[in-house]
């Protein structure tokens, strides 16, 4: 690693310390002061050098963090609207139900209802059927891929950050743009890896930025295309392991899950994103 390599790094080594800060007290006030701080940075500089390598601000990434809290509170049930909105921080539900659909591109109210569609009350017959219609799975066999991706450092709700370092990186020269992920997100044992993926057209030098190879084995994926927010693809995840899977004939495969963003929230609307997630999967075997 070169001598600005190592720099850089080390910037980035002080500014995540930040973000796990804010998203281990993500109701706390954040105070500039603080923050520059706990990463050894002066005050008067911190919030440009935050900016420039989070690529938001401070109160940007407070923002995203707590209402990711509240979708996690809404997916939940047992708080009324009202009730999330005093609790990520919010005066009021009228201004919490404005920031809310910015960030998943629909109101609180329709993200609680439709959670609650894919994550199903056994007794709910007619929700089950009307859900089962919204949950088209096929199965598909893809190549082996080979990948160049970050490796992603830090809990799953400031995986925008690594995609974000990821687009700067390699820019226009991305044909595709994928996650890959291994294990439970909501394992926080370190069970979960995430990679944010990139395809190239030709391969970068082994030292840029971080960059590493990732090589897919091929193989068969139940494939559901999602429309809508990310903040809906562990929701979706879940529902295709838990009511299509088991009676499908196939069972998980020792490869990682992938999500192949379709088009980009540079260029669409939250709910116009399109995700095609890719369970990977192998013929059941007989006991």
């Amino acid at each position: 690693m070169s001598l600005d390599q190592s720099a850089d790094q080390h910037y980035r080594d002080r500014v995540a310390r930040v973000i796990a800060h804010i998203v281990a007290h993500p109701l706390a006030a954040h105070r500039l002061e603080d923050l520059a701080a706990i990463a050894h940075f002066s005050p008067f500089h911190f919030h440009r050098v935050y900016s420039s390598i989070a690529g938001e601000t401070v109160a940007a990434t407070v923002r995203r963090v707590r209402l990711a809290l509240a979708t996690r509170l809404l997916e939940q049930g047992g708080q009324s609207i009202t009730q999330v909105a005093m609790e990520v921080g919010y005066d009021s539900p009228q201004a919490f139900t404005r920031a809310f659909s910015q960030f998943t591109g629909q109101s609180p109210r329709a993200f609680q209802r439709d959670m609650h569609r894919l994550i199903l009350d056994p007794g709910a017959k007619r929700a089950h059927a009307k859900a089962e219609q919204s949950l088209a799975v096929q199965i598909v066999e893809r190549p082996a891929q080979r990948l160049h991706a970050l490796r992603h450092q830090g809990p799953p709700s400031t995986i925008p950050h690594t995609q974000r370092r990821l687009y700067l990186q390699c820019g226009q020269r991305a044909a595709h743009r994928l996650g890959a992920s291994c294990g439970d997100p909501q394992d926080l044992g370190g069970g979960f890896r995430y990679y944010a993926a990139v395809v190239l057209p030709e391969p970068l030098p082994a030292a840029d930025g971080g960059l590493e190879r990732l090589d897919i084995p091929a193989g068969l994926y139940a494939r559901h295309t999602l429309t809508g927010p990310y903040t809906r693809i562990n929701a979706a995840l879940a529902a295709i392991h838990t009511r299509w899977l088991p009676a499908s004939g196939y069972e998980p495969d020792d490869r990682p899950t992938l999500e192949h963003y379709l088009n980009s929230p540079r260029n669409a609307a939250q709910a116009d994103l399109r995700t095609d997630l890719l369970i990977p999967i192998r013929p059941t075997t007989s006991l």
